[in-house]
Protein backbone atom coordinates (compact mmCIF):
# COMPACT_ATOMS: atom_id res chain seq x y z
CA UNK A 1 0.00 0.00 0.00
CA UNK A 2 1.01 3.54 -1.02
CA UNK A 3 1.06 4.06 3.18
CA UNK A 4 3.18 1.56 4.14
CA UNK A 5 6.26 3.03 6.08
CA UNK A 6 9.69 1.90 4.27
CA UNK A 7 12.24 4.15 5.88
CA UNK A 8 12.15 5.24 9.59
CA UNK A 9 14.56 7.94 11.72
CA UNK A 10 14.57 9.78 14.53
CA UNK A 11 15.09 12.89 15.55
CA UNK A 12 15.47 15.31 17.90
CA UNK A 13 13.93 15.75 20.55
CA UNK A 14 10.94 13.14 19.99
CA UNK A 15 10.35 13.24 16.29
CA UNK A 16 10.54 10.57 13.28
CA UNK A 17 11.56 11.35 9.61
CA UNK A 18 9.26 8.83 7.80
CA UNK A 19 9.20 7.84 3.99
CA UNK A 20 6.17 5.75 2.48
CA UNK A 21 5.81 3.11 -0.50
CA UNK A 22 5.19 6.12 -2.78
CA UNK A 23 8.08 8.39 -2.02
CA UNK A 24 6.26 10.62 0.33
CA UNK A 25 8.21 12.01 3.51
CA UNK A 26 7.72 13.89 6.22
CA UNK A 27 7.88 14.30 10.12
CA UNK A 28 6.01 12.81 13.02
CA UNK A 29 6.18 15.08 16.28
CA UNK A 30 5.18 13.51 19.39
CA UNK A 31 4.32 16.44 22.14
CA UNK A 32 5.06 15.62 25.72
CA UNK A 33 1.06 15.75 26.38
CA UNK A 34 0.50 12.40 24.36
CA UNK A 35 3.22 10.54 25.70
CA UNK A 36 0.26 9.13 27.72
CA UNK A 37 -1.17 5.24 28.69
CA UNK A 38 0.55 3.39 25.89
CA UNK A 39 2.71 5.87 24.63
CA UNK A 40 3.98 6.98 28.27
CA UNK A 41 7.24 4.31 27.60
CA UNK A 42 8.10 6.89 24.37
CA UNK A 43 9.59 9.13 27.17
CA UNK A 44 12.31 7.23 27.47
CA UNK A 45 14.92 8.35 24.58
CA UNK A 46 16.25 4.82 24.61
CA UNK A 47 13.45 3.39 24.26
CA UNK A 48 12.02 5.87 21.68
CA UNK A 49 15.25 5.08 19.26
CA UNK A 50 13.80 1.59 19.24
CA UNK A 51 11.29 2.29 16.85
CA UNK A 52 11.51 -0.36 13.74
CA UNK A 53 8.99 -1.19 10.81
CA UNK A 54 7.20 -4.16 11.04
CA UNK A 55 5.02 -4.97 8.21
CA UNK A 56 4.69 -0.73 7.05
CA UNK A 57 3.99 -0.08 10.28
CA UNK A 58 6.19 2.18 12.93
CA UNK A 59 6.28 -0.29 16.15
CA UNK A 60 8.60 -0.49 19.23
CA UNK A 61 8.47 -3.26 21.67
CA UNK A 62 5.97 -3.63 23.93
CA UNK A 63 3.45 -3.87 20.84
CA UNK A 64 3.33 0.14 20.53
CA UNK A 65 2.82 1.39 17.10
CA UNK A 66 0.69 4.10 14.68
CA UNK A 67 -1.78 3.55 12.30
CA UNK A 68 0.46 4.02 8.97
CA UNK A 69 -2.77 5.08 7.36
CA UNK A 70 -3.45 8.60 9.59
CA UNK A 71 0.13 9.57 9.63
CA UNK A 72 0.17 8.98 5.39
CA UNK A 73 -2.53 11.56 5.06
CA UNK A 74 -1.35 13.80 7.59
CA UNK A 75 1.92 14.24 6.35
CA UNK A 76 0.78 13.93 2.86
CA UNK A 77 -1.91 16.93 3.51
CA UNK A 78 0.64 18.85 5.79
CA UNK A 79 3.96 17.53 5.60
CA UNK A 80 3.95 16.05 9.32
CA UNK A 81 1.90 14.87 11.70
CA UNK A 82 1.98 16.30 15.02
CA UNK A 83 0.44 13.58 17.87
CA UNK A 84 -1.01 15.89 20.91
Amino acid sequence: MEWDVVEVHTEPPLALKVRFADGTQGQVRFEPSHLTGVFAPLKDLVMFSQVHIDHGALTWPGDVDLAPDTMYDAIKTHGEWVLR
